[in-house]
């Protein structure tokens, strides 16, 4: 199945991708390396205290969106910004389909497909899609 949109959840361990259309989605889970990792700030320790970023694991959420026309990240944290910042670098053509950063905490697989059809449909009413 071959949708014009996508949507992607991602934080520092995993990856929700989604390929969509008004009735039907296809969903896929990419997990990165440090995804059982969590990282805490110790007193007086040097550094964020943040999980690094992983290329592989940003790599990876490229491929499986490759095909998507349009896409929308969503996330908590840095990961999603940290996402777009390798897109820019490693993967220009796919950037620029990126039509929107949004925050999202954890929202279920629902909620994610959910915000992203209404997120795209106002988009849509203004734009010619192309495929």
């Amino acid at each position: 199945m071959n949708h014009f949109h996508a949507v992607v959840w991602l934080d520092h361990a995993a990856a929700k991708i989604f390929h969509f259309d008004a009735h039907a989605f296809e969903s896929k889970v990419v997990h990165s390396a440090h995804g059982g990792d969590h990282v805490h700030h110790k007193a007086g320790s040097i550094g964020a205290g943040h999980a690094a970023d992983d290329p592989k694991f940003f790599a990876a959420i490229a491929d499986a969106l490759k095909d998507a026309q349009e896409i929308l990240v969503m996330g908590p944290g840095n990961a999603k910004g940290a996402f777009s910042k390798h897109l820019e670098k490693h993967a220009a053509a796919l950037a620029k389909r990126v039509v929107a950063v949004e925050n999202a905490d954890h929202p279920t697989d629902g909620e994610i497909v959910a915000r992203a059809r209404k997120h795209f449909k106002v988009i849509d009413r203004m734009t010619p899609q192309r495929a």
